[in-house]
């Protein structure tokens, strides 16, 4: 058992019809058909939704995926229309909403991984693959690869895992000549988003990213290259053969594994809530990532 400790009860608003309660968006459709997304403040580990939320979380995932959405305009096209909060809405989601087109959504996570972590490096510790694809020997925990990869995953519901895939089970699935567009899509948003994160003293380690067809254009969707849906490492720091520091929610992940939260994985127990000193380190480590990748002061 897993997913939501205490699931929200989505909000009734004039005009708008509630579709979907994710692990932190909250998915709505407006009259003229386009869809309303909203980014709360909730915090997922372990397959779990946490009954502790990040203050500001939701607007750095907006704020920093609009950023990139910008640097990525020439790569592909996005499913942005507005940041507008729609009339009647609190004033609690300023900052946190996109309009945006509806999509045909493709039903594949489209990761890019540029190192080895992750459920990569248990794959490639078992057979030197990830994905299927072949891997040198010699590599380690945090080890760049010879060139960035496409390893595909299917997409899972709240409380699932998301399960790796082969290339060619995508190709299957979608067809070939869209499979090969994802890919050649997710290399190169990721070439750009590496080149660009690396400049500014990080380094991106693994990101995942969603397409739905518009007509027949492929679009840009979700989030993008935030702390939640991407791997962020300081480069000064980088040094394989163990795990990484990250600008994500490694406080959250390592508090709960301690003996301090109590909590046991394996018993299917919901996890207890975060102490404050835990949520105030988590929270400046979105802030960090957005600051040292937009060079903009997150206010």
């Amino acid at each position: 058992m897993s997913g939501f400790v205490e699931k929200p009860e989505p909000l009734q608003l004039p005009g708008l019809t509630h579709l979907h309660t994710g692990k932190v968006r909250d998915l709505y459709q407006n009259e003229a058909g386009d869809l309303v997304m909203v980014a709360s403040d909730r915090m997922s580990a372990y397959d779990w939704v946490l009954p502790t939320e990040i203050p500001d979380k939701g607007r750095v995932l907006t704020q920093l995926s609009l950023w990139w959405f910008d640097q990525l305009a020439d790569l592909a096209p996005n499913h942005v229309v507005s940041t507008d909060v729609p009339e009647g809405a609190p004033a609690d989601w300023a900052g946190r909403t996109l309009i945006c087109k509806s999509l045909h959504m493709v039903p594949v996570e489209c990761v890019a991984r540029g190192y080895l972590t992750g459920s990569g490096l248990t794959e490639y510790r078992e057979s030197r693959t990830v994905c299927g694809l072949a891997l040198p020997e010699g590599l380690t925990d945090g080890s760049e690869l010879p060139a960035p990869i496409f390893t595909p995953a299917t997409k899972a519901a709240v409380g699932d895992h998301d399960e790796n895939v082969s290339y060619e089970e995508v190709a299957r699935q979608v067809g070939a000549e869209t499979a090969a567009h994802l890919r050649q899509m997710t290399l190169a948003i990721y070439n750009r988003a590496r080149d660009i994160a690396r400049d500014r003293g990080i380094i991106l380690a693994d990101t995942k990213f969603e397409f739905g067809f518009d007509g027949d254009r492929l679009v840009l969707a979700d989030e993008v290259l935030t702390p939640d849906s991407s791997r962020f490492w300081p480069a000064a720091t980088w040094e394989p053969g163990h795990a990484q520091p990250s600008y994500d929610k490694q406080y959250v992940r390592d508090w709960l594994t301690s003996p301090a939260s109590g909590w046991d994985r394996t018993a299917e127990l919901p996890p207890p809530p975060l102490p404050q000193e835990i949520v105030d380190a988590t929270r400046a480590k979105y802030v960090e990532a957005y600051e040292r990748l937009t060079g903009m002061s997150w206010s």
